[in-house]
């Protein structure tokens, strides 16, 4: 009790420590530069080159999709050691918020080849950025403080207002205006972000400002291998940008997926025999396994909102309010308002259970979160059929699954990220943190061979793709609540 008491005495914001404002503000222009161009990237690169797009078939721009989402978050895991072995979180996420920036203004730039050169830049920003700013938001508060799930949810909040600005600002701009414009205001929302972390980030005190280096190990050695494996990564890039070698995207995709997979097999073997963790702290890996798996087939469905869903939406579905036809981003705003409007119900719902002790268990969250869903799906399968009737269907459709989709995000990703938080083994808190995106970059991975194969025949493809996903969100929550009988973590662990 004394530790919540202590913890609890920094009520600045919302009741939470006086750093998660900084936090909080870093994450929203952050989430608005990315998602602004994200919401633009599959229209970008499917419209004809007289629509200033780059006139690629729908494989290929689902493909380049999955290849840069499952990168981003791909290179969360490196970006975790980076702060854990080197520079400590709170530098690694000013480095990488500068290199978004730059990646961002690149994208501006009207050229084919920038283009892609600019989605390197932020895929490698965002890797050094994402895991490392979740670790600061766990590391505000004291081993025990019963905020830290309601925090997270406040942290969330950030992610969705940003990318509503993202959706609405970018993706106007982008659609209506020249889609550079829309990349280039990505760039300038970041740059807002970078200022602000500078001249605040104070606030944070000690959380994440140094690595978490045991005695033994030597820092010099950490830095000679970035600096080795940062000179080999710019002449791949080069060498590329030169047009030294080239890959198929679709092929490109299919290695990710498979390369991210053993990435993660192998660093769960590390952790369980090499890692010199003890019972408590394997118990603790063994529930962040669970709840990696769940998070995978929860966000290769999600993911489709971006993809899939986003090309349905600006092709098959009526657009026009009132004589104006919107852009098709902004049906995506739909998804973080309803993150807005319901994140401060969820984060009370959550410790007013805690109290009367009958909170939800972790997998039993992210089970709820599949079922959920699962649904969403469901209701899109009519809004498809409806479409292959009349040509477009109306966009209710989309709204419901996205409410559905919304919903169980709310159970899941927040949770998830204070999960990883809480029941990471201390020395490892940044990698964890990175693994906990891998999920992400696995799932965005299967979400562009998933996409792709959604328009293989036309929008008819769909409803068939939807049905497996429906199958495969059902049975991973059944798996999630059976195991969830067997497999326990526990915060009190030696620290």
């Amino acid at each position: 009790m004394n530790e919540l008491t202590k913890s609890s005495s920094d009520t600045y914001f919302l009741g939470h420590p006086k750093g998660l404002v900084t936090l909080f503000l870093t994450e929203m222009w952050e989430r608005m530069s990315y998602y602004g161009m994200r919401g633009l990237l599959v229209l970008f690169m499917t419209r004809e080159v007289v629509e200033g797009g780059l006139n690629l078939d729908t494989g290929t721009a689902m493909a380049i999709y999955g290849v840069y989402g499952a990168s981003v978050y791909f290179l969360c895991v490196p970006g975790g050691w980076v702060a854990d072995k080197i520079f400590g979180a709170q530098r690694t996420v000013l480095i990488g918020a500068i290199i978004i920036t730059i990646g961002h203004y690149i994208l501006a730039l009207p050229f084919e080849k920038t283009f892609f050169l600019g989605l390197v830049f932020v895929s490698i920003g965002t890797g050094l950025l994402k895991p490392n700013i979740s670790t600061i938001v766990g590391q505000l508060y004291k081993p025990g403080d019963i905020r830290v799930d309601a925090g997270y949810t406040i942290f969330y909040m950030s992610i969705n207002i940003g990318s509503m600005l993202g959706f609405l600002v970018c993706g106007y701009l982008g659609e209506k205006v020249g889609w550079h414009w829309g990349f280039g205001a990505a760039g300038v929302g970041m740059t807002f972000g970078v200022i602000q972390y500078i001249f605040s980030k104070a606030s944070l005190g000690e959380a994440g400002l140094q690595p978490t280096l045991d005695e033994s190990e030597d820092s010099s050695r950490y830095l000679s291998i970035f600096s080795i494996s940062s000179v080999l990564l710019s002449l791949i890039i080069i060498s590329a940008f030169v047009g030294l070698w080239s890959i198929d995207p679709q092929i490109l995709n299919q290695i990710i997926v498979y390369l991210i997979l053993i990435v993660a097999i192998f660093y769960f073997v590390y952790l369980y025999l090499f890692a010199g963790l003890n019972k408590a702290e394997k118990g603790n890996i063994s529930m962040l396994l669970l709840l990696f798996i769940g998070s995978v087939l929860f966000w290769a469905g999600f993911d489709q909102g971006g993809s899939s869903l986003n090309l349905f939406a600006k092709d098959y579905t009526d657009l026009f309010i009132l004589g104006w036809e919107m852009p098709a981003t902004f049906l995506q705003v739909a998804n973080p308002l309803m993150v807005v409007i319901f994140a401060p119900f969820f984060a009370a719902f959550w410790i007013n259970l805690g109290k009367r002790n009958l909170d939800l268990d972790t997998p039993q969250k992210f089970a709820l979160g599949c079922f959920l869903m699962a649904i969403g799906f469901f209701v899109m399968i009519f809004g498809v059929e409806v479409a292959l009737e009349n040509e477009k269907a109306g966009v209710k459709w989309l709204l419901l699954t996205y409410l559905f989709h919304t919903l169980g995000e709310l159970c899941l990703s927040p949770v998830g990220l204070s999960a990883t938080a809480k029941y990471s083994p201390k020395r490892y808190k940044g990698q964890m943190m990175g693994i906990w995106f891998l999920s992400s970059s696995l799932a965005a991975g299967l979400a562009g061979l998933l996409a792709s194969k959604s328009f293989e025949s036309g929008i008819s493809s769909m409803p068939g793709l939807f049905n497996q996903i429906i199958l495969a969100l059902v049975i991973v929550g059944i798996i999630l609540i059976i195991a969830n009988k067997f497999v326990k973590a526990t915060t009190d662990l030696e620290e």
